[in-house]
């Protein structure tokens, strides 16, 4: 919004997010400045007042564009929409004259004793309350086309006026700073509030005496008067004290107040912000300030839309979701917010620097605190771009010197790119990153000539990231496995390596045009892999007869070490609660607990449990019997007890029947 229409042009061609932006409503602005902007009550209709050249424009919603423009006499000081439509528009103008519009255009023209300044229609009577430069209000009723006796007031001048939408109580705002309501029935003032004496207290400073500004009605009994000092007052109609005062500390007089029911909020403004505050304590709910000048507000009912007339020719449209929903018109706005809110996005400002207090006071610009080089915002400040440079460059005059260093540096830089760069490998297996690094850039020769698309890396794979990092993954190159295997690794390399020789030389050969008699390559390739494979059994034998040896050696020095070692007495505590069953169980337990997997496979192999046999691929085949537990061995023992138990029964019943023959037979 900093930049000119110019500026803006040039970058809506080069920026992509620029000419995405959205804009609600076509040419939804004035020639210079607009000063008033009002909806119409059936919400399909914006019109708003300015200049210059005096006119009105009237702008469809549901076509989102103009609907038509009239142009005035004179300026216009204020308007109001009688009808639902734009049907019926009334106009005070600053040469005294009140105009009347139809759907058609201009209807008719009548003038007023004194300078008006506001007005209100009352609708069970179609009067008109014109206040102005004069004591008197002056009442035009439409119904008979004539004037009505005025109403004489105390008050040399007023200022603003408004009529209650329940029970159509008048109120009208003086210079004096009160506030005169009078019942339209009987023509008579039923009340009187000293607002310049409430808006007084002990943190405000006021230069004059303040006078009313503006003036709001909310409901039957609640009314926010807003004064020229910059307080809004908000009463309740049975009390002369006002329930709250709430200052915009800015000294300007109030130009709008609106009231915003769902969540009880008044948004009031002056020229330089609009503030949002909680109408029960006074908590300030938002702010926003413009960059230029506001002249009026205008709350879009039951949303959360908010238009300004400015001292610009752009009218702003703010849309604040936590307000209420979009209108039916722009239903969409909500579902960008949503899409928003998922995806912040950082704005960047090219042609401005961000800079705090102490920023400045580095640079030596803290004394462009309120100029118009500096544009307040947040904590800070954001200047020109090229002042910056500037300031810089005067603040450290041997920046130039570290900008070249950097530029020297860079193309260095550049330069090393184009040598041959060593690849760095990693902490971990630094043979087998090796390796696939020199498959890698063969793969890729191949792939150049084919055609094809380059396979993946386990080097840049974030699976296997871990294997050259942490050193529990290093290859033991001391393990039986590798040293039976590595045989095989090496002449599966050797091969690739020879088939790849094979292939460049054919396709060396057919670029050339000379032909060779089928089948030679092949039978090269056979007889070559046939002497591969005796060659790797051969170093195969030699690996085993190896690590058989060192086995031998290894058994006869942990011999040594057990004849040498001497067993020392040690004593132990049983816990309470503990049966004591025997030394030899607990002791056998804590060395197999200690002892490694593979002392324990060894162990069992002697006790007879574990049979290990190599295989003719390298590998290891291991056979075991499960051991039997105290559970089950117990079981066993019970069940021998009782069949040698049944044994001896046995026997001494047969041998009682025998002992009976025998005493019969005598």
């Amino acid at each position: 919004q900093w930049l000119s229409d110019r500026k803006k042009r040039a970058l809506q061609k080069k920026d992509v997010d620029i000419r995405r932006r959205i804009e609600l409503i076509q040419d939804f602005e004035m020639p210079t400045v607009s000063t008033k902007i009002k909806v119409s009550r059936d919400g399909q209709y914006i019109m708003a007042v300015g200049t210059y050249k005096p006119r009105i424009r009237c702008f469809d919603t549901y076509q989102l564009s103009q609907k038509f423009e009239r142009c005035l006499d004179s300026e216009v000081v204020t308007f109001e929409i009688l009808s639902d439509d734009y049907s019926k528009i009334v106009f005070l103008q600053c040469d005294r004259f009140v105009e009347f519009h139809s759907q058609h255009g201009h209807y008719y023209r009548t003038r007023i004793p004194k300078f008006g300044r506001d007005f209100s229609y009352h609708y069970p009577s179609c009067d008109l309350y014109f206040v102005g430069a004069s004591s008197e209000v002056y009442r035009l009723n439409l119904e008979q086309g004539r004037f009505l006796n005025s109403l004489q007031t105390d008050a040399s001048e007023s200022n603003v006026c408004d009529i209650n939408p329940v029970h159509f109580l008048f109120a009208m705002g003086t210079v004096e700073g009160k506030v005169e309501c009078w019942d339209p029935r009987t023509r008579n003032r039923v009340g009187l509030l000293d607002c310049a004496l409430s808006s007084v207290t002990a943190d405000t400073e006021i230069d004059g005496l303040p006078s009313i500004s503006a003036l709001k009605f909310d409901g039957a009994l609640n009314m926010a008067v807003g004064t020229s000092t910059g307080q809004v007052l908000l009463y309740d109609l049975r009390s002369s004290n006002p329930l709250i005062v709430k200052d915009h500390h800015y000294g300007l007089p109030i130009k709008s107040i609106q009231f915003q029911r769902q969540l009880d909020l008044i948004i009031s403004a002056d020229s330089r912000i609009i503030k949002m505050w909680n109408k029960d304590t006074g908590k300030i709910f938002t702010s926003m300030e413009p960059e230029y000048d506001i002249n009026d507000v205008c709350l879009y009912p039951n949303s959360g839309m908010l238009m300004t007339a400015n001292e610009a020719p752009k009218m702003n449209i703010y849309y604040i979701p936590v307000l209420g929903p979009a209108p039916k018109w722009c239903s969409f706005l909500d579902n960008l917010t949503e899409e928003l809110e998922e995806n912040p996005e950082s704005t960047v400002y090219d042609d401005y620097k961000f800079v705090t207090r102490k920023d400045l006071e580095n640079l030596g610009l803290a004394h462009l605190i309120g100029s118009s080089l500096l544009r307040a915002y947040m904590h800070g400040f954001f200047m020109d771009i090229r002042l910056y440079h500037k300031a810089k460059m005067m603040a450290n005059p041997f920046a130039y010197e570290e900008y070249r260093r950097e530029k020297i540096r860079q193309k260095i830089e550049e330069t090393r790119a184009q040598r041959v760069q060593l690849k760095k490998l990693p902490k971990v297996n630094k043979e087998l990153a090796l390796k696939l690094i020199e498959e890698e850039g063969e793969e890729q020769q191949l792939t150049r000539k084919r055609k094809q698309k380059n396979l993946p890396n386990l080097l840049k794979d974030d699976r296997f990231k871990v294997m050259f990092e942490n050193p529990d993954f290093q290859v033991d190159e001391q393990s039986e496995e590798f040293r039976l295997l590595n045989p095989l690794v090496s002449k599966i390399s050797e091969k690739r390596k020879r088939k790849l020789k094979i292939l460049e030389e054919l396709e060396a050969q057919e670029q050339e045009e000379e032909e060779e008699p089928e089948g030679k390559a092949s039978d090269a390739e056979s007889s070559e892999s046939s002497d591969d494979e005796k060659g790797w059994v051969e170093e195969v034998r030699k690996q085993r007869k190896l690590l058989r040896q060192e086995e031998k050696v290894k058994r006869q020095e942990r011999f040594k070490e057990d004849q040498q070692t001497l067993l020392k007495p040690q004593f132990f505590e049983i816990k309470e609660g503990e049966e004591f069953r025997s030394f030899k169980d607990s002791a056998k337990k804590q060395k197999l607990m200690k002892k490694t997997l593979g002392d324990r496979l060894k162990l069992e192999e002697k006790l007879g449990t574990l049979n290990v046999s190599d295989t003719t691929v390298g590998s290891k085949q291991a056979t075991f019997k499960l051991k039997k537990s105290e559970q089950q061995k117990k079981q066993q023992e019970a069940e021998k007890q009782h069949r040698q138990e049944r044994k001896t029964l046995r026997r001494s019943a047969s041998h009682l029947k025998s002992k009976r023959g025998r005493g019969r037979l005598f």
